[in-house]
């Protein structure tokens, strides 16, 4: 005992503190290493989120994985998949120009990467399509950002020997820009009420109560086999433009005290100026796609006798 008292005693207290801390770590150590393992474990045994489905391709029915991307919740997943987002994808697969319907292409797999909510609807919806080109077995781009169906109108005033045009100046995050562009919007429903949604989005962008019977289809003047909707960005992006067209006659001051005008539902976000344009300037003063596509509308019809006296 007095041996081990001298030894004890003999050894510096720095050396001391090394094998407490020495023993902590090998501890910590031991239960790090196990957490580890149990973590791998219960890892190993969840399985993706997985839904098939049968689609008619080439000969017959082949089944299609649907699979949840890591992250996806199983509510997010079956929201997503029971959307109108994309059982309309699914469909426009499989429609006379669909890109399945020819036997060219074969769909594998469809991964479901994201979901955002609007309310209590899905509003975008982002996924992956693995499809095959079944002569050369390489692989089709198919990265999908699903927003559907939308609407836009053309409103020309008439006042004082003059047309004029009614924009919107928005805030628009993913071009990092503000932009002017037509009163648009997406669908709120399922419904597809393309004249409706088009007269109320008018509304809340601009203030202007429009009647839908004075609404003309630009859209409806295309050939059918385009399904009557201009696709803006087909290579990424599924969204659908209805165009519609407004005209009217208005005093001098209907024009003054719209321009500048500030709108929209600033509690959802929406930063809207309202801006009175001459329409000769309109196309060269916008980048707005959906400006340009009016335009060209607008004028073939009138070349071509289509609209209404």
């Amino acid at each position: 005992m007095v041996l081990a008292s001298m030894f004890h005693a003999s050894i510096p207290t720095q050396h001391l503190s090394v094998v407490t801390i020495s023993k902590n770590i090998s501890f910590s150590s031991f239960k790090f290493f196990q957490n580890r393992k149990l973590f791998t474990k219960m890892a190993s045994s969840l399985s993706p989120l997985i839904h098939t489905i049968n689609l008619p391709q080439g000969s017959g029915h082949d089944t299609v994985e649907i699979v949840a991307a890591p992250g996806l919740t199983d509510s997010e997943f079956r929201t997503a998949i029971d959307s109108s987002l994309f059982r309309q994808w699914l469909k426009n697969l499989q429609c006379e120009t669909g890109i399945l319907t020819r036997g060219d292409i074969t769909l594998k797999r469809v991964l479901i990467q994201g979901v955002d909510m609007f309310g209590s609807r899905v509003g975008f919806l982002k996924f992956k399509a693995d499809l095959l080109d079944n002569e050369t077995q390489k692989k089709v781009p198919g990265i999908v950002f699903a927003r559907g169906p939308a609407v836009a109108v053309l409103i020309l005033l008439h006042s004082g020997g003059e047309t004029y045009v009614v924009l919107t100046e928005q805030v628009r995050v993913p071009v990092g820009r503000l932009i002017l562009e037509l009163p648009a919007g997406m669908l709120d429903d399922d419904q597809g009420d393309m004249i409706g949604t088009a007269v109320r989005e008018v509304e809340e962008e601009t203030g202007i109560k429009l009647k839908m019977a004075d609404m003309v289809d630009l859209t409806a003047f295309l050939d059918p086999s385009t399904g009557h909707r201009v696709f803006p960005s087909p290579g990424g992006c599924d969204e659908e433009l209805s165009f519609f067209l407004y005209e009217g006659h208005v005093d001098k001051e209907v024009i003054t005290s719209l321009h500048g005008k500030e709108t929209g539902l600033r509690e959802h976000g929406e930063l809207i100026k309202v801006c009175v344009v001459p329409y000769e300037k309109l196309w060269r003063i916008t980048a707005d796609a959906k400006v340009l596509a009016a335009v060209a509308l607008y004028e073939m019809a009138k070349r071509d006798g289509l609209l209404p006296k």
